[in-house]
């Protein structure tokens, strides 16, 4: 089976070391994936350290592979190299602007996911934690990010320990659109969301959460308003702190 087919997220990993020559290797290779102006506005922050790791765990809700991988990666949305190429060569940057975090962050985003296949392609287990944007002041202030420098990425890296089962995906059907976009009416609603709520592990989701549907998982508990509000104005916060809201 092709190995973006039956990709998984690998939360336990062996003790078998990885090389700094392989994570090299890919990321040399990673660097040639697509980027905005051919700038690679990303840096990543290689932390093997026991001590950072367990720093670190707190902002990613102390999921334990964060102290329990080989390596865990924070991938930046970085704009601070190229502004200071700039004014070493007589040109005046004028990138402390929302516009330039999303080309820097989509950079930082394009980087990763080749980063994933390409490791998994080697034997390789991952983790995307998206909890780097939960809390990213903590682990600005922890990985000492100067301006203009802002995670948008962290993944846990090593061996495999183990082989969990594959997660569902939505069909095709249910994300491309011919032409222009489609609006969903309920009967496409049902359609496309009927296998993922079929799941037994995710009907037992809504069992034991009282719940009468599983998007009230996703409402009520995973990613409530209030803490995609709060959450909103820390990241807002942080990316003010780091110059990109001037």
């Amino acid at each position: 089976m092709n190995t973006i087919l039956s990709r998984r997220s690998i939360r336990k990993y062996s003790d078998k070391e990885v090389s700094d020559q392989l994570l090299n290797s890919l990321f040399t290779k990673a660097a040639r994936t697509q980027t905005m102006g051919n700038m690679q506005l990303y840096s990543v922050v290689v932390t093997r350290s026991d001590e950072i790791k367990a720093a670190l765990s707190p902002a990613h809700f102390n999921q334990p592979m964060v102290k329990e991988a080989p390596i865990v990666l924070t991938v930046c949305a970085d704009f601070n190299r190229a502004s200071i190429w700039c004014r070493n060569r007589k040109a005046e940057p004028g990138y402390g602007n929302f516009l330039s975090f999303i080309s820097a962050a989509t950079d930082a985003l394009l980087f990763t996911q080749t980063f994933c296949n390409l490791a998994e392609e080697e034997g390789l287990g991952l983790c995307f934690l998206g909890t780097t944007v939960y809390m990213p002041q903590m682990i600005i202030d922890i990985l000492n990010l100067p301006k203009l420098v802002m995670p948008v990425a962290t993944l846990t890296v090593g061996w495999p320990a183990e082989r969990p089962p594959l997660t569902d995906r939505l069909p095709t059907e249910a994300f491309v659109h011919c032409d222009t976009y489609h609006d969903y009416t309920s009967e496409d609603i049902n359609e496309h969301y009927a296998y993922k709520e079929s799941l037994e592990e995710n009907r037992e989701f809504v069992r034991i959460n009282n719940k009468e549907t599983l998007a009230q998982i996703f409402t009520d508990i995973r990613y409530t308003k209030n803490d995609n509000e709060a959450m909103s104005a820390t990241m807002l916060d942080a990316l003010r702190q780091q110059g990109f809201l001037d």
